[in-house]
């Protein structure tokens, strides 16, 4: 395979619950990585937040001691300590196997629209699950808008607004140019909208698939992985007809969303955005962390072109 640039997708799910347990999880991520940049490859890598900022959230907002923390702010911190996990992890690989490139975590800022229709209509939970009374306890003290999820409880919610630009593009372009590994777009950057000429944090999550696809498409990246739990897209999911889709186009997939085969909470979210990158005419490939080599070389999971 010729040398191509990569955005790698990694879930927050993924980096496991405590700082120690993300702490071992990395390790396994940072060989597949440093093995893709000793094949000659340059990756830019992203991840997920969800559980790491609503754990920050929630240490703040129950502390009795310690103010409110922004949610913005908190953003910016699981970047930080997400980061610095993934940085540390893959630059120790690369010093095993000899390699003088460096990694770096860019802390990012994603440009959103003040105007988009989700902030009238949060969606993305966070946090912790809360009964109907400690909820509304919590709207009221705070303000914070809260809903019923799954059948489980009460979580804060908070807008998912669409990407359109990345602040660091320049930066995360510098570095690619001289061959260092970036990290990026954590969590999906932290939203920010422009404010004259200042750009102000808002409290949203953008969604890490969708921000990931926006940073592949600006860097020219050649190839958008996804990694997540299984190691390809079903249809009928879960059911005696379950079917793992392997090579499929962008209208394939589009004829199936109509049918109602993917959830929203769920895969939807990750076909749409690598839908979106495969319509520039570029590759995009779902498949596991566990198989993350063959998904980078289009030996396994659901490969989705134009």
């Amino acid at each position: 395979m010729p040398m191509s640039r990569f955005v790698v997708s990694l879930g927050g799910n993924a980096l496991g619950k405590t700082a120690e347990e993300q702490q071992q999880l990395v390790a396994f991520v940072a060989e597949q990585i440093v093995t893709l940049i000793e094949e000659g490859h340059e990756v830019v890598l992203a991840h997920g937040n969800g559980p790491q900022v609503g754990m920050i959230q929630l240490a703040f907002t129950e502390s009795k001691s310690t103010p409110d923390m922004p949610f913005p702010e908190c953003g910016a911190m699981s970047q930080g300590y997400i980061g610095y996990h993934l940085q540390n992890a893959i630059g120790n690989e690369l010093k095993k196997r000899g390699s003088l490139k460096s990694v770096a975590t860019i802390v990012t800022q994603v440009i959103v629209d003040e105007h988009d229709p989700a902030f009238s209509n949060p969606t993305k939970p966070i946090g912790a699950f809360y009964s109907k009374e400690v909820a509304d306890s919590i709207h009221k003290e705070h303000g914070f808008t809260m809903k019923e999820d799954s059948n489980r409880g009460y979580r804060r919610v908070v807008p998912s607004p669409m990407p359109i630009d990345v602040k660091e593009k320049m930066i995360i372009k510098s570095l690619l140019k001289d061959h260092h590994v970036v990290i990026t777009v954590g969590g999906g950057g932290i939203p920010v909208v422009k404010n004259g000429n200042r750009l102000d944090g808002v409290a949203a999550v953008i969604d890490k698939d969708n921000a990931s696809a926006k940073l592949a498409e600006i860097v020219d990246a050649d190839e958008l992985v996804i990694l997540t739990a299984v190691d390809n897209v079903y249809l009928n999911f879960g059911t005696p007809q379950e079917k793992a889709l392997d090579h499929i186009t962008v209208d394939e997939l589009q004829k199936y969303i109509d049918e109602g085969h993917f959830a929203e909470g769920s895969m939807l979210p990750k076909i749409k955005a690598c839908m979106a990158f495969a319509k520039t005419g570029k590759t995009a490939v779902i498949g596991s962390l566990q198989n993350a080599k063959d998904a980078f070389m289009q030996k396994s999971g659901t490969i989705i072109t134009q």
